[in-house]
């Protein structure tokens, strides 16, 4: 069964809190967690609200592996219309609460309307209310977690919460749980704070939560599962020591490091932010940046980091509340903090990591903003007077001044928190945002990996790596090694991968388990866990009507064939250096061939065939 098969329903302005049965058959259509929920928004909201209008929903929704023996069995969702993208927004996020969702007895929680003031919402297995957060309205997520711990006196309670990112309403503002695990993409955070919802704090001790279909068949499913991960050398060596992290190097010596806003594709100074920087002792105090890894619920990974910094850094030296261990850099952040806007100094990464994870906002889209905002800085059309600092390529006070900024909602950190593209636009030079959809890109450039280049375009929430992670085959050769440059086959295999993706997230597991597992590990855990029939060809099948009805969603909202495209930098600019030198995108040539076999028009649109064909 896997399912509690129970729903919260939390109308903020009323104030109310009800049950509700889970649409079973909605359950059996789209599994669980970001599927499911994506069918509850699109079938509840109208695609073209404004995200900050209480019309709007958020979605709290754990699978049906979340909370179980399932190797990295600790995920959950937040899904809404997103304020940076005005798309469909699913973020996924691990730590231990969405386990204490499904251990208080729910499945899914949706928020609706907008409350008069602050509040957070308090779950104790079955029983739910709203209580006053006005004390808390201005914290950061660090106090809000020990606040509300030590209010009601459990060291145990779970919270997710936002900080003044997301009270403030950038426009990429996170849900942080579990003080460093975050839904940190595409502005959830920002929604939240539109509806004066400052946090959920879950405490869940219900040992019937749920039931498993075939309880021994699960556990021979999971055990099998998890040597799987241990022999597997990605995840059961590399991820282990050096997070993704591991990847710094190996990215920039392919010549795929987007540096300096996307102008070059290797970073000089990628090796002093990197997983093995992150190992050395420091001379100053001879400790390590790396303190120990970390994982989440129920995971066998263990790729997170815990790090301390050096006390003696500019940025903390007076500032003693930053001297403690807490969640340090993974590659994306590394890379957005670092690379994308000049900066080798891991020290101070860390320090604007600590502020992403403290005050609530993502690091991949603050860190690419401000690489955007430092090329305008760097051609003239922002000043010093405007900014109030100054701030060149690789100007390690600027990122940190920026950061705090932008935490705090003052001075020039309030055009930051409005993203690359409306900041790039605010100057007039809409073409400097490194942006689909008005996402920011990750940690890889699109010339230099063409299926990750097509991954980008394509994405139902806007430039995205872990939808459709071409990075497998075209760096790591996972599961068949494809040529960096080649475009033969990539359109196929980026459909494969975002359909398999579709249903990892919906299960409530983590997609890493991928470097290692197969539909044919995955597969029978689902099928041991839930009722009914779950083949690989239905999974794949319920990923396909997923993807689809995310589409549904955007094309309702006004994206057109159009929106899935790159920024003229990628198309028309040659990669200066390294392996990939002289390379451009290829989407044009991929991206009709992705269309024919999604079963799409020409414009993009699902053929009504398509859509009769998965029910969506």
């Amino acid at each position: 069964m896997a399912w509690t098969k129970n729903v919260l329903r939390v109308n903020l302005e009323a104030g109310t809190c009800t049950t509700e049965l889970l649409n079973m058959q909605w359950a059996q259509d789209y599994l669980g967690q970001r599927g499911l929920a994506t069918k509850y928004l699109v079938s509840e909201i109208d695609p073209k609200v404004d995200p900050f209008s209480p019309m709007n929903k958020l979605i709290f929704v754990t699978g049906p592996l979340t909370g179980t023996m399932a190797a990295t069995g600790g995920r959950y969702s937040v899904v809404t219309k997103g304020p940076l993208t005005g798309a469909i927004a699913c973020s996924n996020s691990g730590g231990y609460f969405g386990a204490e969702l499904k251990f208080a007895g729910w499945d899914m929680v949706i928020f609706e309307g907008a409350s008069p003031k602050p509040v957070y919402l308090l779950i104790n297995d079955g029983k739910a209310e709203l209580v006053d957060a006005s004390h808390l309205w201005g914290k950061t997520v660090w106090e809000t977690e020990e606040t509300i711990k030590a209010q009601h006196q459990d060291p145990q309670i779970r919270v997710a919460a936002i900080g003044r990112a997301g009270e403030n309403r950038v426009l990429y503002a996170a849900i942080v749980n579990d003080l460093h695990r975050a839904a940190g993409r595409s502005g959830v955070g920002a929604v939240m704070g539109s509806k004066n919802l400052k946090a959920v704090a879950v405490r869940g001790t219900r040992t019937d939560a749920y039931q498993m279909a075939n309880p021994q068949a699960f556990l021979a499913a999971t055990e099998a599962g998890k040597k799987v991960l241990a022999a597997n050398g990605v995840t059961g060596q590399g991820l282990p020591t050096y997070g993704t992290q591991v990847l710094m190097n190996v990215i920039n010596e392919l010549g795929a490091l987007p540096t300096r806003n996307h102008r070059e594709v290797q970073f000089e100074g990628a090796h002093d932010i990197s997983g093995e920087a992150m190992h050395e002792k420091r001379p100053t105090d001879g400790k390590a940046n790396l303190v120990t890894n970390g994982a989440c619920f129920g995971c066998t990974i263990a790729c997170g980091r815990i790090s301390r910094m050096d006390p003696s850094h500019f940025s903390v030296k007076d500032k003693p509340q930053y001297h403690g261990a807490s969640g340090g850099v993974e590659y994306e952040a590394a890379w957005a903090l670092g690379a994308a806007n000049g900066v080798n100094d891991l020290e101070a990464l860390t320090y604007a990591n600590f502020l992403c994870n403290e005050d609530g906002f993502d690091p991949i889209s603050f860190g690419a903003t401000v690489g955007a905002a430092m090329e305008l800085f760097d051609l003239g059309i922002l000043t010093e007077k405007e900014t109030g600092l100054k701030m060149p390529f690789g100007s390690t006070e600027a990122l940190v001044k920026l950061a705090e900024w932008t935490a705090q909602g003052i001075g020039f950190g309030k055009i930051i928190g409005l993203g690359s593209r409306r900041l790039c636009e605010k100057y007039g030079r809409p073409d400097l945002s490194m942006t689909v959809k008005s996402q920011e890109f990750p940690a890889y450039d699109g010339r230099g990996l063409q299926g990750m280049g097509l991954a980008y375009a394509t994405n139902n929430r806007g430039a995205c790596h872990l939808r459709g992670y071409m990075v497998s085959p075209e760096v790591l050769g996972i599961p068949v090694k494809m040529e960096p440059q080649a475009t033969e086959g990539k359109p196929a295999m980026l459909k494969a991968f975002q359909d398999l993706t579709a249903v990892v997230d919906s299960a409530g597991i983590c997609l890493f388990t991928t470097f290692a597992w197969g539909l044919s590990d995955i597969q029978p855990q689902i099928q041991a866990a839930c009722e009914g029939d779950w083949s690989e060809e239905r999974l794949l099948l319920v990923g396909e009507r997923i993807w689809n009805l995310e589409r549904e969603f955007n094309l309702a909202a006004g994206f057109t064939a159009k929106d899935d495209n790159l920024p003229p930098r990628l198309m028309k600019e040659p990669a200066k250096t390294g392996p990939q030198k002289g390379a451009v995108s290829k989407l044009d040539i991929m991206l009709p061939e992705y269309y024919q076999l999604r079963g799409w028009t020409k414009e993009g649109v699902p053929t009504a065939e398509t859509r009769s064909r998965l029910g969506v």
